[in-house]
C-alpha cells in the first residue's frame, strides 16, 4: 500500500500574482466598481442640466472632498477598464500573447491608468 502524499496547503496571502495576473483581477474589480457606482452617478447628475437648484445640490455634494476622492477612485476604475479592455482584445485577436509582450503591455495599462487618473484628477479637482 503506498501513502499518498499530503495536500499542499496554499498561503494565499503568499502567493505573488505576475503583473498580467494584477491587471486582470484590477480589470474586473473596476468593472464591478463601474457597475455599482452607475445608478450613484446617475442619481448624482438627475435633473443637473433642467433646474438650477438640482445643479447647486450637485455642486455642494461634489465640493465634498470625500466624494472628490471616490469620484476619482471611479475615474480611475474607468480609465483602467478601458485601457485593460483594450488589451484584452488585442489578446482575444491574438496579439501581444508572448510573455515579454503580455508583461509589457499589462505594466503600460498599469501606469497609463494611474498617470492619467492624476492627470484628469489634478485637472479636474
Amino acid at each position: 500500500m503506498s501513502v499518498k502524499p499530503r495536500p499542499v496547503f496554499l498561503e494565499i496571502p503568499n502567493i505573488r500574482l505576475p503583473i498580467p495576473g494584477i491587471v486582470s483581477i484590477l480589470h474586473r474589480i473596476s468593472g464591478v466598481g463601474l457597475f455599482i457606482m452607475l445608478p450613484v452617478l446617475l442619481y448624482l447628475l438627475s435633473g443637473t442640466l433642467s433646474r438650477e437648484s438640482a445643479f447647486e445640490t450637485y455642486r455642494a455634494i461634489v465640493s465634498n472632498p470625500l466624494v472628490k476622492l471616490i469620484l476619482i477612485g471611479v475615474l480611475w476604475a474607468y480609465l483602467h477598464h478601458f485601457l485593460a479592455g483594450i488589451r484584452f482584445l488585442f489578446l482575444d485577436a491574438h496579439k501581444g500573447l508572448e510573455l515579454n509582450t503580455a508583461r509589457n503591455t499589462a505594466k503600460l495599462v498599469f501606469a497609463a491608468a494611474l498617470v492619467l487618473t492624476v492627470v484628469l484628477g489634478a485637472l479636474l479637482w
